[in-house]
């Protein structure tokens, strides 16, 4: 028999799954990050533009906002590292 850590249930509805924390904390975590991601371009920013990442505002907000879902996401998050 496996033992599990984990005692939540999965959401078996849409509307489970919108109202959970499944869907939610990566969510708020990716807002989060994709703000931080802004505001790393606004203040550090890259004044030649040759930056892959920091010259543009979308490609650090999306980096930011990948990085924050990482960050809540990964295996090592869940403790299956």
């Amino acid at each position: 028999m496996e033992s599990s850590c984990n005692t939540r249930t999965k959401p078996k509805t849409v509307r489970e799954f919108f109202t959970s924390w499944y869907f939610w904390k990566p969510f708020i975590a990716a807002v989060i990050g994709g703000a931080l991601g802004f505001l790393y371009y606004y203040n550090v920013g890259c004044a030649s533009g040759t930056c892959a990442i920091t010259s543009n505002t979308y490609s650090s907000i999306l980096m930011g906002g990948f990085m924050g879902y990482m960050v809540v996401n990964s295996p090592c998050a869940r403790g299956k590292c």
